[in-house]
């Protein structure tokens, strides 16, 4: 081991032990002080957050062989840097606020990817399709078309290999994956709790599974304006190549392998929307008062997975090129990622008698949640933040996340409380289309980078991308999207 990943080591390690050894009346204060958790947690707290997510950004750039290799230990050690000093001080208290976020949130949402990326990986799409500009642009929207449905992740899987293959003979390619990742790893997730992570949590959170529909003119707007620009930059390129179309080949037509996998979609979309509707009593998981439909659901999830990768062909998958090291870096990250956000939603939820009471003043118009969200979502991984920005939401305006749930079951949320669903607006079409914006905004950018890249197109460093692509393309739209939207 060199003498840089050394001292790596030793500074990890030191976050771990130092602040175990720190009298607790210093790091928190106590349970029972007036003000809450929320109100007594010092800023300083969300270190721990910062430095996992300021990882997972830094260390792909500088040491990619060491973040490959350790990266579930890099994501462990951040996790234990809060837990351990949190524990010390709270005790029992601690315990519960970890076995919360873990026991509904973190599980339920590892779980669902987990689904939709193993039954996707079984479909496959073959056929001769040569990538003229109109295809592509074809492509590209049945793939934002379908990311609602099965996830951004599911339909990133299913698409960016048809699109690659596609588009084998052409000279420039990069422009393909960007607009697919705006596209289809991102603003296509908008319309449902299945498509993106952050909406996903936002449905454990309360929030009615089709309020999301209501996102649909954003989508809209945005998206149409993408595959213009698209189109033309295709189009230019691919006259600029000057490229022969092959006549001597026979045709291939476009055929799908594994289509069971889309009625084991469905069987997902179907477990969602039970979860949402059916009202079964709740139990007591480790002191966690847990709903039984919830954890049906996540059963069931588990069950049609399993099925799936039973039933399908491994050639299916192997001519994907699947593996599970993808989801494998999603669940050891957000298991970091999860512990340490703890104290920065307890913050957020205390509102302005926490210590981040300046930010949560400065926020208060839909504009101002929709960058906000977005802006961090760009960097911070955008389910977090979105969680993060909803608990802000609520804080602002006194209500509970009980009351939100029995608003929108009762179908009365608009009337009842009309400013939260303004705000909502604005933090969902934040978080899911700003994660856009660099690789790490969403968990699906890196794998469509990856898979890019193994079939040999050079794509853009992490700032390369925001650069050229994302500055000047998207935030203009989001401009729009503000402006007349939001």
């Amino acid at each position: 081991m060199n003498n840089s990943r050394k001292l790596i080591w030793i500074l990890l390690i030191g976050l771990v032990i130092l602040p175990a050894l720190m009298p607790g009346s210093l790091l928190f204060a106590g349970e029972n002080a007036e003000g809450g958790l929320g109100a007594q947690l010092p800023l300083w707290s969300v270190i721990p957050f910062a430095g996992i997510l300021l990882s997972i950004a830094v260390f792909p750039l500088i040491a990619p062989h060491f973040w490959h290799h350790h990266f579930p230990k890099i994501s462990a050690a951040w996790a234990l840097a809060f837990a351990v000093p949190f524990l010390f001080a709270y005790q029992g208290h601690a315990v519960h606020e970890i076995l919360h976020i873990y026991l509904l949130d973190y599980i339920p949402f590892i779980i669902l990817l987990w689904g939709l990326y193993t039954i996707a990986g079984g479909i496959l799409v073959t056929g001769k399709i040569q990538g003229k500009p109109l295809t592509n642009v074809i492509i590209i929207l049945i793939g934002t078309l379908l990311a609602s449905w099965v996830g951004t992740t599911g339909a990133a899987m299913i698409m960016i290999r048809p699109l690659l293959r596609a588009n084998a003979n052409r000279k420039n390619k990069v422009h393909l994956v960007i607009f697919f990742i705006f596209l289809v790893a991102n603003i296509g997730g908008s319309l449902t709790p299945l498509g993106d992570p952050p909406l996903f949590l936002g449905f454990l959170h309360g929030v009615s599974f089709f309020w999301t529909m209501n996102l649909f003119p954003d989508m809209a707007f945005a998206s149409v304006i993408l595959l213009v620009i698209f189109y033309i930059w295709d189009s230019l390129l691919y006259r600029k190549e000057d490229i022969v179309e092959d006549t001597q080949t026979e045709k291939e037509p476009v055929r799908i392998k594994g289509a069971i996998n889309f009625l084991f979609l469905a069987c997902v979309v179907g477990g969602v929307l039970f979860s949402g509707i059916a009202h079964l009593g709740e139990v007591t998981v480790l002191g966690i008062h847990m709903q039984l439909q919830n954890i049906i659901r996540d059963i069931w999830i588990v069950i049609i997975g399993i099925v799936s990768w039973r039933i399908t062909p491994m050639y299916n998958r192997e001519q994907n090129e699947f593996t599970w090291f993808p989801i494998k870096e999603v669940a050891y990250l957000f298991a970091g990622i999860f512990m340490t956000i703890i104290p920065a939603l307890a913050i957020l939820k205390a509102g302005e008698h926490g210590a981040m009471a300046p930010l949560i003043k400065a926020v208060e118009t839909p504009d101002h949640f929709f960058w906000v969200t977005g802006a961090l979502s760009s960097f911070l991984d955008n389910a977090p933040t979105y969680l993060t920005f909803f608990n802000t939401a609520l804080g602002k305006l006194g209500l509970t996340e009980e009351m939100i749930r029995t608003a929108f079951a009762a179908g009365t949320i608009n009337a009842m409380y009309p400013e939260f669903i303004n705000l909502l607006k604005g933090i969902s079409v934040g978080a899911v289309f700003m994660g856009a914006n660099t690789y790490i905004g969403n968990a699906p950018n890196f794998m469509v980078k990856s898979i890019a890249e193994e079939s040999g197109i050079t794509m853009p460093s992490f700032f390369g991308y925001i650069l050229k692509y994302s500055l000047p393309i998207l935030i203009p739209v989001f401009v729009l999207v503000s402006l007349f939207l939001i």
